[in-house]
């Protein structure tokens, strides 16, 4: 199935939901949802979003945010996944794979990722018979799991698929796999959250639990129906992650395994997953979702900000390791 085209959508109208980049923020070994308190976490995050980051972050964090690298400034939430590294062939050492942005999105964007809150789907809303609320303060989920190490599991991880860059415009089609050839244009990671709330609990032991997903295909499509368990419609959110592994086609020998890996080692792309913490300032999201037949920016419902003011947001670094350049071993990986 290939995945949305920019291209396509540029040149086709398109009313429905928020689509926005957001600039890389931190890449520290850090996860406040799976591991909160813990400094240094298990492996290694690539963060975007507001400045309120911490290895421990409950309560409002909309409220505490006081910069964000969204290009939407009323949105201090934080979206992270795993980091891509390329594994060398020959003697093994590892080499972190930079963050490119994607096509389209605001000039002056630094890597990062392209954040989607979408109602229903890119043409339509249905608001009058579908309305969305949005998350309330606390509230943070996950999806996939590093865990996951067969086909047939990460098959069931709908919305979590790759792709094989040609161009930023030509996607080509998604995959349950890393590439196994080197790719023109960078490997497209992206990441479909469920839509489906408990209407309770703002987490679950699992960070899954309290959400639930009715949508049974790969894509931008309308979520099915809530069921009781989880009645309450939410947005539904996305990541899209370009990682410019062309730097490294030269060393990917013809005919030889895919060389790249998650910041937990592992031996396919099975293991992709993403964590996400709302924070969005007070009834902003709400009042974005609340626009019938809008896109990128409500309706000039949401301030903006230039990127060059979202690029001067920054968080220190808690960890102090190195992440980056020739490294012997995966960070926490000995």
């Amino acid at each position: 199935m290939k995945s949305f085209s920019i291209a396509l959508a540029l040149a086709a109208p398109v009313y429905a939901g928020l689509r926005f980049g957001c600039s890389s923020l931190t890449i520290q070994r850090l996860d406040p949802v799976v591991e909160p308190g813990k400094n240094p976490s298990s492996h290694v995050h690539h963060i975007v979003g507001g400045n309120a980051f911490n290895a421990t972050m409950t309560g409002d964090v909309g409220a505490r945010g006081t910069c964000t690298t969204c290009e939407m400034s009323e949105d201090f939430s934080n979206y992270w996944t795993a980091v891509l590294y390329f594994k060398h062939p020959t003697n093994g050492s590892y080499h972190r794979v930079p963050v490119t942005n994607n096509a389209a999105l605001a000039a002056g964007t630094k890597g990062g990722m392209t954040i989607y809150y979408t109602p229903h789907d890119f043409t339509t809303d249905d608001l009058k018979n579908q309305p969305i609320r949005a998350f309330p303060p606390g509230f943070r989920m996950t999806v996939g799991s590093p865990t996951t190490s067969t086909l047939d599991q990460a098959k069931g991880h709908i919305g979590l698929r790759y792709n094989c860059l040609q161009s930023l415009l030509n996607r080509g089609p998604e995959m349950v796999d890393f590439p196994t050839r080197p790719c023109p244009a960078g490997i497209f990671a992206v990441h479909h959250f469920p839509a489906c709330w408990d209407g309770k609990n703002l987490d679950s032991p699992d960070h899954q639990s309290h959400m639930y997903n009715t949508i049974t295909r790969d894509g931008f499509t309308n979520a099915p129906p809530c069921p009781a368990s989880h009645p309450v419609r939410m947005p539904q959110v996305t990541y899209e992650t370009v990682w410019d592994t062309t730097k490294f086609n030269s060393m990917w020998p013809s005919g030889t395994p895919n060389p790249f890996v998650w910041s937990f080692e592992g031996s396919s792309g099975y293991g992709t997953h993403a964590d996400y913490m709302f924070g969005w300032k007070g009834d902003s999201l709400q009042r974005a979702m609340n626009k019938s037949e809008c896109f990128y920016d409500g309706c000039g419902s949401i301030t903006k900000q230039a990127m060059s003011t979202a690029n001067q947001c920054t968080v220190k670094d808690m960890v102090g390791e190195e992440t980056d350049g020739w490294l012997d071993h995966l960070p926490d990986y000995k």
